[in-house]
């Protein structure tokens, strides 16, 4: 399976774990950065990497509600 983010340039912020990310309602423009105002049909990081040349200077890690487990610490869990 090919996820969204294995492909990522090394030094890249994976986008879906930034608080700023949002999924669109736009289907020609599906991904979006709260923090930089705008929708793409890449992940706003890379988007922001073709643009600038740079890399995203605005990620910031998704906060867990209190109390929740880490991910490391949370039991995968198999669908059928």
């Amino acid at each position: 399976m090919n996820t969204p983010t294995s492909n990522l340039p090394e030094g890249v912020p994976n986008c879906w774990q930034c608080r700023h990310f949002a999924v669109s309602w736009d289907p020609k423009m599906p991904y979006q950065c709260k923090l930089m105002g705008f929708k793409s049909r890449i992940t706003p990081s890379l988007e922001v990497l073709r643009a600038d040349g740079a890399r995203c200077r605005g990620f910031l890690p998704k906060s867990l509600p209190a109390g929740a487990p880490s991910e490391a610490a949370t039991p995968a869990r198999k669908f059928a």
